[in-house]
């Protein structure tokens, strides 16, 4: 069992860790080489130009301003000055309803902290009755904080039963106020937003095969049919995985070609050369330049026979398309209706953004999606029981005092004082961070595995997936396990009647782990989050290594984003744990204080100079916040009316029934009333933005701006150039820009996703929340080179006026 000491020593390396990589941060971002790594958000937005391109050589490296350094510390005050309309803009409305969940934790528990801790902490020390237990179990000073110290049949329960209440009342109160507004920001956020794709369009799977007609025949029959004043178009998807894989190939071998290239414009005199055997090592040597040429035209013709391949082979159209109606009402009413007597044909749901669609699920039958999901679920079921093994050992450390009753001979390694700190404050919280690192990883595989076609859903599903193994391991767990092995003397030594005693007595005692693990995870964690000493070291092994032109520096920026599947469950476990011991043991409030307001700061230091967003759900996932902060909540209350009963406090446990069943109602309520903005859309405000637009845009063509909004990889082609025309807010910028180009491809290759029209749009809905801040660049370009790609909604508005395609 950790103690004062031991929390003490764990808290200074914690400080210590945070400080060191807030200060490492402070002095690598100011420097040149590394501002691709601290800034990317800008440069992807094509506001922000490398410091390397003027100056000495040194100073191409090394920030030679010594003014700089003496305001280092500047990033904390800048990262709070752009306000949550700017912020929207910036970076979306995901974004900054993400950064809302901090703000709340802050809003729940600072009154809930000052008001337990003047008055529980007081009522629980003043008890003693562990001091009369301090032989039979394992207690430490901070156990004396909680209501483990408040002997059987008190009457003081009753302050604790009474604060319960008043902290449900408060979280449902905090919880209605926040729901109601990410409601209305999304509701506005949607209403205001400029003509999208996906507004018009429905994902329609389990196409039915009729004899002697085609997929694209059958769509086209049943929604002339059944709609037919609102049916436009539709966008038949293919099966082109193996087609994926040249395209990898073939781009492998473009950046080659580009940077031989280039190495010859700088060296005229002297064409370069390769070996052509095994790894280049040995071989014939053959012109670089002619040889790649060589190579990609074999690919081209490779490629097209592939193409057309799969046009011609009508097994390769999958029975999934992507459907687009004249009119936002139209789409939302076949998106939300049945649309045949069967129930498992004709499936409707809203498309997702182009950028957010996964591909490759589009291509797993519609019939083994029950069954896939059914072996994911058993496979979750058996990891979790899994990973009790490592949480067991885990726990095991934490509780070095109970192992030296159970196993003497263990008592030498671990004698030395500050060994054994370290070893109880800091390793346990360490040692499970390890564990949990691979986990995010393994549970997105299962979710891609479960068939969902939107990226923003299988980070949902992840995220969910990974909250019930958080719970159940790490919460559960590490209660459970810990008390086996604590008690595990006095569960041998006592009669049977004694355990639930036990039990009940030794839960709150878990306080002094999960403050161990805050301050490593919530502290220390956080902090390394902002110094991505990850994405900065392979920056620079690219750039060393791997970087031949301008596009792969670029690429090599890998901004990222936030990790929705990892971080919000790592967040609603902060909330648990906050909830769970407010009543039972306050003093772990501040160190949770401590992390809201940190990872805050971090995070939006992150979101608006750093991440770039791979799509916008508009904040879909709130309902799923809501609904685990209230699970928690009902958690808090149970393991308080298991905690009495176990004091044998009858005459007050009753009084908690009530509180599970009032906290039910609120969540159906809250569910009745706030959810369906998240689940559907209403068909007023689809009629009235459809209204909006027959005024303010009545010629515009919209066939034209649907046609290939879900356009597949396979209708573009390496051998020809696109000629885009582009308007940067009534500037118009003529470029080209060629498949390979498609950085958005690249990501997610392994089934290509295709481009958004033919242009880079990185164009924030006119809404009231765009609020520019800064001019739009007249040219977006470094050294004539195009950015990464990037389907960026809350940048400046690019227009594309006209494309070609071979087909």
């Amino acid at each position: 069992m950790a103690t004062l000491s031991d929390i003490g020593v764990s808290a200074l390396i914690n400080i210590l860790s945070a400080f060191a990589f807030l200060l490492a941060f402070a002095l690598l971002r100011i420097q040149p080489v590394n501002d691709r790594v601290y800034f990317p958000k800008w440069y992807i937005n094509g506001e922000r130009a490398s410091p390397r391109r003027g100056g000495n050589f040194v100073a191409k490296f090394v920030n030679l301003d010594f003014k700089t350094y003496l305001t280092f510390l500047n990033w904390m005050p800048q990262a709070l000055k752009m306000s949550e309309t700017q912020l929207i803009n910036h970076a979306g409305l995901d974004s900054a309803v993400f950064l809302r969940i901090y703000i709340l934790g802050l809003k729940i528990f600072v009154p809930i902290a000052v008001v337990a801790l003047l008055i529980l902490i007081p009522v629980n020390v003043s008890s003693g009755t562990l001091f009369f237990l301090r032989k039979e179990l394992v207690v430490s000073d901070i156990d004396k904080l909680s209501i483990s110290n408040v002997p059987p049949k008190s009457i003081r329960f009753f302050v604790h039963i009474g604060l319960e209440y008043l902290f449900t009342i408060w979280i449902c109160y905090m919880l209605y106020k926040e729901y109601d507004n990410v409601a209305t920001m999304r509701l506005h956020f949607l209403a205001s937003q400029r003509r999208r794709a996906e507004q018009f369009t429905v994902a329609v799977r389990n196409v039915p095969q009729i004899p002697g007609h085609s997929i694209a025949e059958s769509l086209d029959h049943f929604f002339k049919t059944n709609h037919p004043d609102t049916y436009l178009c539709h966008q038949a998807v293919y099966n082109a995985n193996k087609f994926a894989s040249l395209v990898r190939k073939r781009d492998r071998l473009q950046n080659w070609l580009d940077y031989n290239q280039l190495k010859f414009e700088r060296n005229p005199e002297k064409r370069p050369t390769k070996n052509i055997g095994f790894l280049g090592l040995w071989g014939e040597r053959v012109d670089s330049i002619d040889f790649y040429k060589q190579q990609i035209k074999e690919f081209d013709k490779r490629m097209e026979l592939e193409r057309q391949k799969i046009l011609k082979d009508s097994k390769s159209i999958l029975p999934v398309a992507f459907v687009s109606f004249k009119s936002r009402w139209g789409a939302a009413v076949c998106a939300q209706t049945q649309q045949s007597k069967n129930p498992t044909l004709w499936l409707t749901d809203w498309a997702p953004e182009p950028r957010d669609v996964y591909w490759r699920n589009l291509a797993i039958p519609f019939v083994s999606l029950t069954i896939r999901k059914l072996i994911i679920s058993l496979s979750v079921f058996a990891l979790v029981f899994f990973y009790m093994i490592p949480i067991a050992f885990v726990q095991s450390l934490a509780n070095l005092e109970g192992l030296e009753r159970v196993a003497p001979f263990l008592r030498p390694v671990i004698e030395l004082n500050f060994i054994k700190s370290f070893l109880q404050g800091f390793l346990p919280g360490l040692a499970l961070k390890i564990f949990l690192y691979v986990l995010p990883t393994i549970l997105m595989i299962m979710s891609k595995i479960e068939g969902h076609i939107a990226i923003s859903t299988l980070e949902r599903r992840a995220s969910a997936k990974y909250y019930y193994f958080m719970l159940v391991n790490v919460f559960l767990g590490s209660i459970v396990t810990g008390t086996a092995f604590q008690q595990l003397h006095s569960f041998l030594h006592q009669p049977p009647t004694q355990i639930p005693r036990t039990i009940g007595v030794s839960i709150p005692m878990k306080a002094t782990f999960f403050i161990t693990y805050i301050m490593v995870d919530g502290w220390a964690g956080i902090a390394g989050e902002i110094l991505r000493l990850k994405p900065l070291v392979i920056f620079h092994l690219k750039n060393m290594f791997l970087v031949k032109t301008e596009r792969d520096r670029e690429m090599a920026m890998d901004p990222g984003s936030v990790d929705y599947p990892e971080t919000l469950p790592s967040l609603q476990l902060y909330f648990l744990l906050g909830i769970v011991y407010a009543v039972v043991t306050p003093i772990l409030l501040p160190f949770i204080l401590v992390f809201f307001a940190f990872a805050y700061l971090v995070y939006r230091h992150q979101i608006i100079n750093v991440y770039n967003p791979q799509y916008e759900s508009g904040a879909a996932f709130w309902p799923h916040v809501h609904s685990r902060i209230i699970a928690s909540l009902l958690i808090s209350q149970l393991l308080l009316m298991g905690l009495l009963s176990t004091k044998e406090a009858a005459n007050s446990t009753p009084l908690l029934v009530i509180l599970p069943i009032l906290t039910l109602s609120f969540h159906k309520y809250c569910k009745s009333r706030f959810e369906p903005a998240f689940r559907k859309h209403p068909l007023e405000e689809a009629m009235a933005k459809d209204l909006m637009d027959q005024t303010t845009e009545s010629d515009i063509n919209l066939k034209a701006f649907l046609a290939d909004a879900y356009l597949h990889p396979i209708f573009r082609s390496f051998e020809e150039e696109e000629l885009v025309e582009i308007r940067v807010d009534k500037v118009r910028v003529d470029r080209h820009q060629s498949y390979a180009d498609n950085a958005q491809t690249r990501d997610d290759i392994s089934s290509p996703s295709p481009p958004h029209h033919a242009y880079h749009p990185t164009s924030p809905p006119h809404h009231s929340y765009h609020q520019p801040t800064t001019s739009p660049p007249q040219d977006i370009y470094h050294h004539g080179i195009p950015p990464q790609y990037d389907y960026n909604l809350y940048g400046y508005h690019y227009e594309a006026e006209s494309w070609t395609s071979r087909d």
